[in-house]
């Protein structure tokens, strides 16, 4: 019998993937030696699969925690993976590489794919850490998000697949200009759109034919800005944290951060004050958005309803959390979320400490506390899934 929803938990450092079930947490599969990429994070494919890549093999996986057999595929790619990204049917993937261990980027190479022929191709673009989206399904376009100077770069996927051994380096079928500071990605396969956020707000183009072209702005209405983005499959809203006040990574505690949402085909733009500190990433349950925020003073999770309700639920303290005066990145634990269109449980970690805390959305209250093999290094990573929550509808990994 398929489980009703499950949760991928990655110690991206300890090298190890385990899958349970939600919220019971039993455990129906597990890897080890497989460290993932926690940058490129998890691609949520059709039936209930998800894509990743394996940092230190060298390998694209294909996961089918639903099935008998975890890994369905595996797939050399190059890395250290920056972003990964697929076609609207799931079919035909791109992986980008990127800083790494690294104190600046090095790697040029993009890798890209195609899981129904088998057929895979490394060329090389550009140093530095592109961004990526895989517009269309009959003859999809590979669109690289690049910075400084800052250019959406379009490549034919034909073409590249079609590149000749050696890792050739490629030049772009079309550019369209973008402010130097792009870091943000999403696509709405339905109507061919490709975003970025940049410091001026949310560049859009479309596609026609096999180039870009631009259209308005959206602006991010408040000093500060979105450093990613997540489509709403549901909704067809896009969703950010907007991070502001001095940017100095030592003041981090006093960050401000506002939950930010535009309603695609209303044109509205709706903000929510989420408090000070440090708030990553988000994810998207049934009927709520759900962000962590640490912060010196207590770590919470917070649940956004519809109607903006807020709901906040405390979090124990983390043993190695960051502190006051330090940054809230190097040597320090953080928390990872996750949650799922099709469901209302919401799972974040508890970083160092090996924990996950499933929650129950709709009411705000721990339904139960997962207890792993291994410690969750800098709060691992997560996703949850139901077999058809229509995740996929956004093919860009997260």
């Amino acid at each position: 019998m398929r489980a009703a929803a499950v949760l991928l938990v990655s110690d991206h450092v300890d090298g190890s993937v385990h899958v349970l079930t939600v919220p019971d947490g039993t455990v129906t599969g597990r890897l080890t030696g497989r460290h993932l990429s926690e940058h490129a994070g998890f691609l949520a494919l059709p039936g209930g699969r998800v894509a990743c890549v394996d940092d230190r093999r060298g390998e694209l996986l294909v996961l089918d925690p639903f099935g008998e057999e975890l890994v369905e595929s595996a797939v050399p790619v190059a890395v250290p993976a920056e972003h990964l990204a697929c076609d609207p049917p799931g079919r035909r993937l791109a992986v980008t590489t990127g800083l790494g261990r690294n104190t600046e980027p090095w790697s040029d190479l993009l890798t890209v794919v195609d899981l129904d022929s088998g057929e895979t191709a490394r060329v090389r673009t550009r140093v530095g850490e592109p961004g990526v989206t895989v517009l269309g399904e009959a003859d999809p376009l590979v669109v690289l998000r690049h910075r400084e100077p800052g250019a959406l770069a379009v490549h034919r996927f034909a073409d590249l697949l079609a590149a000749p051994p050696g890792c050739p380096a490629v030049t772009p079928h079309a550019l369209l200009p973008l402010p130097d500071d792009g870091h943000g990605d999403a696509q709405t396969p339905g109507s061919g759109h490709v975003f970025a956020a940049t410091s001026e707000g949310v560049h859009r183009a479309r596609r026609e034919g096999d180039t870009l072209v631009a259209e308005a702005v959206i602006p991010w209405e408040s000093p500060a800005r979105g450093w990613y983005l997540r489509l709403d499959t549901r909704r067809q809203t896009l969703w950010t944290t907007l991070r502001g006040g001095v940017p100095d990574p030592l003041r981090w505690p006093e960050w401000t951060n506002q939950a930010w949402r535009h309603e695609l085909g209303t044109g509205r733009t709706l903000l929510t004050d989420l408090g000070h500190g440090l708030v990553f990433r988000l994810a998207l349950a049934r009927r709520h958005t759900v962000f962590t925020r640490v912060h010196p003073d207590g770590d919470e999770l917070i649940l956004l309803d519809a109607h903006d309700g807020v709901r906040r639920f405390a979090l124990p303290a983390m043993e190695g959390a960051p502190r006051r005066g330090g940054t809230p990145w190097e040597g320090v634990q953080r928390r990872a979320v996750a949650a799922s269109p099709g469901s209302d449980w919401v799972a974040v970690t508890r970083g160092g400490h090996g924990e996950v805390h499933v929650v129950d959305a709709r009411t705000g209250r721990e339904a139960n506390r997962l207890r792993l093999s291994t410690p969750l290094h800098h709060g691992g990573h997560l996703m949850l899934r139901t077999w058809s929550d229509g995740a996929d509808g956004d093919p860009v990994g997260r």
